[in-house]
């Protein structure tokens, strides 16, 4: 029988064999917001924005990220990157912890894992020309030696994202919307990431402007070997890019599966809910869809409901919904969910 020691180097390395298959590795993530109150400042509670999400992200592939406003993506998102402190949990990165790795290596780790937000406007700072706004990482980090340099593969990079070269020395007041996201992503991808965040990244902008910028990043990932995570509320646009498809309800994943999966079969309640709304040029698919209205207001985040936290709103809950929390469970190869219906319980 093998000791502690050989034991524990044979589990390191079947996990480095595991995560090496997959870019990004999420391991019982979680982020609180505390809530302050009196004169003391005391922590009355939690807003539990993030509550223990696990999944996993192969390189270049396109996983989206969908669910309510209010339901966790953007913090999902921003705590991965380490944009905000977690609360509890892991996340790799070719099997590194993002989380224990100190300010030096986190800094290198910068240029590999970026985000584009959601508002061209605000994202981009009104004193610097363009290519100052898309170059300046590039110095920061030492992939230029200089200035000139910046601003030459700072103009290489937003021909790429369609601006022209004359546009570089231009301010952002200068652009429409559609054109500061293109600036937005020529800044992501000009330090060579591997992941991209896209937060958001086309809903601020007019749905004719939209498919430019989809398409634009469709471009670059198949040009750069990007992997994202893109975050929508969007059932439509998110239908289009992804390669799979997460659904996040009250801080939780509630069923994760292939883009074919989860569109063609859903089988959380939820999932079928938010399917039902999304409007479809299809007149035969019209007749037979029925959209399906949930009842009841979204729990808080601060006090979510005991159980399964769709329960207050589910169209087939029972006793059992109220009380057990649901095991998410793979129901068909690569099909995740989390419902005691689906689970064959009730």
């Amino acid at each position: 029988m093998k000791d502690g020691t050989e034991f524990r180097a044979g589990f390191m390395l079947m996990r480095k064999k595991y995560m090496s298959e997959y870019l990004i590795t999420v391991n019982n993530l979680k982020k609180y917001f505390p809530i302050k109150k009196g004169l003391l400042n005391r922590t009355a509670g939690h807003v539990k924005a993030v509550d223990g999400i696990s999944f996993n992200i192969k390189r270049g592939q396109i996983l989206g990220i969908v669910g309510e406003s209010g339901c966790g993506k953007s913090t999902l998102g921003r705590t991965i990157l380490r944009l905000l402190p977690p609360t509890g949990g892991e996340v790799f990165y070719e099997g590194k912890n993002v989380f224990s790795m100190n300010k030096r290596e986190m800094n290198k780790m910068r240029t590999k894992m970026q985000i584009i937000f959601q508002d061209p406007y605000s994202s981009l700072n009104p004193r610097l020309p363009v290519y100052e706004i898309v170059g300046e990482a590039m110095l920061q980090h030492g992939i230029v030696k200089n200035k000139k340099e910046m601003k030459e593969k700072a103009i290489e990079v937003i021909i790429k994202c369609g601006l022209l070269p004359e546009q570089a020395d231009r301010y952002p007041h200068q652009f429409s919307g559609g054109q500061r996201q293109r600036i937005c992503i020529a800044r992501a991808i000009a330090v060579n990431p591997d992941f991209i965040v896209c937060d958001e990244a086309v809903s601020a902008l007019d749905v004719s402007i939209q498919s430019q910028i989809i398409n634009l990043l469709k471009d670059a990932q198949e040009d750069f070997g990007l992997t994202y995570m893109f975050i929508s509320h969007d059932l439509s646009v998110v239908r289009f890019i992804s390669d799979e498809v997460a659904v996040m309800y009250l801080g939780q994943i509630i069923e994760k599966g292939g883009k074919k999966q989860i569109f063609s079969n859903p089988l959380h309640p939820y999932t079928e809910a938010l399917l039902s709304a999304v409007p479809s040029i299809d007149t035969s698919l019209k007749q037979n869809k029925k959209r399906i209205i949930l009842d009841g207001d979204i729990p808080s985040l601060v006090n979510p409901p005991k159980g399964c936290r769709f329960s207050t709103r589910c169209p087939y809950v029972k006793d059992i919904c109220r009380e057990e929390t649901p095991e998410y469970r793979e129901i068909n190869t690569g099909h995740f969910t989390m419902c005691h219906k689906v689970n064959g319980v009730f």
